[in-house]
Parts: C-alpha cells; structure tokens; sequence
C-alpha cells in the first residue's frame, strides 16, 4: 500500500467521523484516558525510581519514611486525574454538560488522592517524630489523628460539592444546622481530644510508663497513646486499651516517679511476740559483739548505758532504775545495720526499721527502705 492509498484511506475514515461525531468524540475520550493511564504509569516509574535512588543517601533517610507511607505513590495517582482536566479542551464535539461531568469527575479523584497524599505525609512525619528523644516523653499521635480525620472531613465535603457542581459553603452551612448531631456522633473524640492535650501538656501520662488502673484491669506498660484509645501491656502480656476521657475522668496510678528515682520502696512488718521481748544478759551481749553487724552498735550502746546509769547513781543500783538493751532494740539495730550494707539497698534514700503499734498479732517491726533496682517483680 503506498501513501498515497493510505492517505486517502485515512481521508474516508476521517469523513465518515464527521457523519457520526459521537464516534469522533467517544474514540477521542478513550485515546484520552488511555493516555492518562500511560502516563500515569510512567510518572509512577520514574517517581518512584528516583525517590529509591534517593533514599539510598545517608543525609536523606527521610526519604525512606515518605517512600514506606507511599506520599510519592499518590502524588503519582493525581496524574491521570490531572491529564483529564486539561485533555478535555482537546476532545472535540464534547458538550459543555459532559466536559463540566467529566472534569468534576477527574477534579474529584485529583482532591481525593491529594488528600491520600497529605494524610500519608503526616504519617511519614510522625515516623520521623518517633525516632527523636522527645516522642519518649511526647506523643504527637493523637495530634496526628485528630489532623487526618478534620483533612478527611472537609476534603469529602469538597469533593461532594465538586461532584454535584456546588459551592462547599453550601454544604457547611448545612453542617451548621446539624451541629447538635455532630457533637452527639463525635463526643467521644472531642472528650479524647481534649483528654489526651490535657494528657500531654500536664506530662501526666507517657508511652513506657507503668500504670494502675484497678476499675479496668489495667496493670502494666503504656504501648501506645493515640486519639482514642491508650493500649497498656499488662504483666501477664494481655493488652487493655483504655478510652483516652476516662484517664482524665477517673484516677490511675503512675509509677515513674519510682523509675525516675532509681529505687523501689520496700515497705513490711515482722511481727514479734511480745512475750518474748526481755532484757538482754551480760553474757548474751559478749556474744552478740562477735557479730560484725553489731559490734559498733553494742560497744556504742554499752558506752551510752553505762554513762547514764553512772550519772544516776546510788539509784542506778536498783535494776528497775536501770537502762538496759533488749532483744527487740538490738534485733531492729541488727536489721537495720544489715539493710544499709547490702548491695542492692539504696543508700542514698530513706532506710529505716522502726517500731510501730502493737496488735494481736505481735509488735510489728517495719522494714522501710528501697532498692537500687526498678525493675517489677
């Protein structure tokens, strides 16, 4: 077939499109929008492409977190969309109704995947958040959640509104009279909203922390903080998700205070018979100085005794006018001298064994001290 056969070929298919102009015009929307497609594809390769090579750079890890949370891939869907708005000005015999349909249509996928886009973006910053020092003590996810569903909102309203040809104050004006059932549908998220900033700002709750919370099972590590829903790791490595509101409607217990100080409080009673409480013996004293524990409370107790009984004197001679040791002071002595020298004792923080009212049980001997450790047991 030579050219000139081929052109007038083409001339007769030409004539016969301008007889039935539907046919030009259909024909031109599919070459449209399998061009949108191509190209979409390609924009897709290259972008995704360069965003691999680029995060390949040390100096540019971020890159990796916009990649994971795919902000490049919908940035690359908004090409199709895209190509049809400015195509349709090419596609002759469309009528202004199907243009003004169309370029709705398209316009509506264009703010659909740049919202994909931006929502995605935020979760790609909150990844890079979480790596710093401050997402230890500052959670920003209920920030970040609260963003994305208020972006989500109003890109439905406008795309709503692009699609039927309307104004989106229209539609917000509606929203307006409907404000009594908007705070019905999201109470629950403005009380965690409000929760969680009051959380965060006042430092009252951080992700690590142990917490109590008896009314709802809760007994372990807070894993996550989010809009609605604080996840705590029990012990026993059961999860309880806790409605954010009710940590600030309701109270709860918070160790860090412990964590941070470095010890964790011991605090027990031995209870003695108070039958057996007596006076110790001359001869019980000399054995009880061979306990390397005891021997400078007793050499400072005999010491102490001896010159408060001398300066009684003829009185002193009496035994009821006497001071002397007992079993009860010299065991608590001994439990205290041995607390202070044991190795996982904090010396730095309140150690003491003290006496404490007597019940039917016996005298209660309370051991108050804390351990160089937080670690639960």
């Amino acid at each position: 077939m030579d050219i000139q056969s081929l052109w007038l070929r083409t001339q007769e298919l030409w004539d016969m499109l301008d007889q039935h102009p539907w046919v030009r015009t259909g024909l031109a929307l599919i070459l449209l929008l399998t061009t949108a497609l191509v190209l979409g594809r390609v924009a897709r390769f290259l972008v995704l492409h360069a965003v691999r090579m680029l995060g390949r750079q040390p100096s540019l890890h971020w890159v990796n977190d916009f990649r994971h949370n795919k902000v490049f891939h919908r940035l690359a869907q908004m090409v199709p969309s895209l190509v049809i708005q400015f195509g349709l000005t090419l596609v002759p015999g469309l009528s202004t109704a199907g243009r003004n349909v169309i370029g709705n249509i398209a316009m509506a996928f264009t703010i659909l995947f740049m919202t994909l886009a931006i929502g995605a973006l935020l979760n790609a910053l909150l990844d890079i958040y979480a790596r710093t020092e401050h997402a230890r003590t500052r959670s920003i996810k209920g920030y970040v959640q609260l963003s994305k569903m208020i972006l989500y909102v109003f890109a439905g309203i406008i795309i709503v509104a692009t699609l039927i040809d309307r104004s989106p104050l229209l539609l917000l004006s509606g929203l307006g009279a409907m404000s009594a059932v908007i705070l019905l549908v999201y109470k629950d998220t403005l009380l965690s909203f409000v929760a969680s900033v009051q959380l965060t700002s006042n430092d009252m709750l951080r992700v690590g922390d142990w917490i109590e919370m008896p009314q709802v099972g809760a007994d372990g590590d807070v894993v996550d903080i989010t809009l609605h829903t604080v996840k705590v790791q029990n012990f026993d490595k059961t999860i309880v998700s806790i409605p954010t509101w009710r940590l600030m409607s309701e109270s709860f217990r918070n160790w860090r205070g412990m964590q941070q100080s470095g010890g964790r409080r011991i605090k027990r009673s031995l209870f003695i018979d108070a039958s057996g409480v007596r006076f110790v013996r001359d001869d019980e004293e000399q054995q009880l100085m061979q306990i390397h524990l005891l021997t400078d409370y007793i050499g400072r107790k005999q010491a102490e005794l001896l010159a408060w009984n001398q300066a009684q004197g003829n009185v002193a001679q009496m035994s009821a006018n006497r001071r002397r040791m007992t079993n009860i002071g010299t065991f608590r002595a001994y439990a205290l001298a041995y607390l202070k020298s044991h190795v996982d004792i904090n010396s730095g923080m309140t150690c003491m064994v003290r006496q404490l009212e007597p019940t039917s049980q016996g005298i209660p001997l309370e051991i108050y001290c804390f351990t160089r450790t937080t670690v639960w047991v």
